[in-house]
């Protein structure tokens, strides 16, 4: 029960990394809401974990919808300890410049916008109730990217770089700023990353991580349940990489 009586809001949290955080932290004690474009995956996930968990429709490079999501959780459960950005969008692995305007402003929307929107939000709230935790899931691309996914990575980098400076800036009102470097997992975005997903591509992938294996929600939840956890009250700042060696 390591997050018993916290209260966490997830996006991104219908599937893959997010859905393994909400499960995870709920099995810890945690309230959790379950935040997501998609309302039916999200709903899923909130009625399969039960009592403690809401469902809510969000896109989060929308402020007014990130500010009702805020809103929906504080109504929910009466105040909020864990922001986790974990929504997050890319290109298909390509050319970068064959990546159109309207997919580089998605991508800056969900990647690096989102966090923004989330920190105006919840900074206040975590001021006042003294201290919280605000965890992002950037990404091993924004440490050692690689080439075909050049706007992708950036917009990782920036993610690593805010989260730094935000861990300076608010460490005076006790709250914690990390962030999550994974390699790519068994996600719905795997092919995207690959370019497309081949049993060929997969092995060729697998090959570059030397603990010899994609990573799983579960690997991503486990290291996001102990940097949000007391655990960590000394952790902050810090860009953890869940990637097997990849980024060795």
């Amino acid at each position: 029960m390591r997050l018993k009586d916290k209260v966490a809001i997830i996006t991104g949290a219908a599937s893959g990394f997010g859905e393994g955080m909400a499960r995870r932290f709920a099995e810890e004690g945690a309230k959790v809401v379950v935040a997501d474009l998609n309302a039916r995956g999200a709903e899923r996930v909130a009625a399969e974990i039960g009592a403690s968990a809401i469902a809510v429709a969000s896109d989060v490079s929308s402020r007014s919808e990130v500010e009702e999501m805020v809103y929906a959780a504080k109504n929910a459960f009466g105040r909020i300890d864990i922001m986790v950005n974990n929504a997050g969008y890319t290109h298909r692995n390509g050319d970068m410049l064959a990546v159109d305007e309207a997919t580089f402003d998605l991508i800056t929307a969900v990647n690096m916008k989102a966090i923004y929107h989330a920190t105006v939000a919840v900074v206040p709230i975590m001021e006042r109730q003294g201290g919280g935790v605000i965890l992002t899931t950037a990404s091993t691309a924004g440490l050692r990217p690689r080439p075909g996914l050049t706007w992708y990575n950036a917009s990782k980098g920036w993610a690593i770089t805010a989260t730094k400076s935000m861990a300076v800036e608010l460490a005076s009102k006790n709250i914690r700023v990390n962030c999550l470097c994974p390699v790519a997992g068994e996600t719905g975005m795997l092919a995207q990353f690959m370019g497309e997903d081949t049993p060929e591509l997969r092995a060729k992938f697998r090959a570059s991580i030397p603990l010899g294996r994609l990573s799983t929600p579960l690997d991503i939840a486990n290291a996001a349940l102990w940097l949000a956890s007391d655990e960590a009250e000394f952790i902050t700042g810090v860009a953890l990489e869940v990637d097997g060696g990849r980024c060795i």
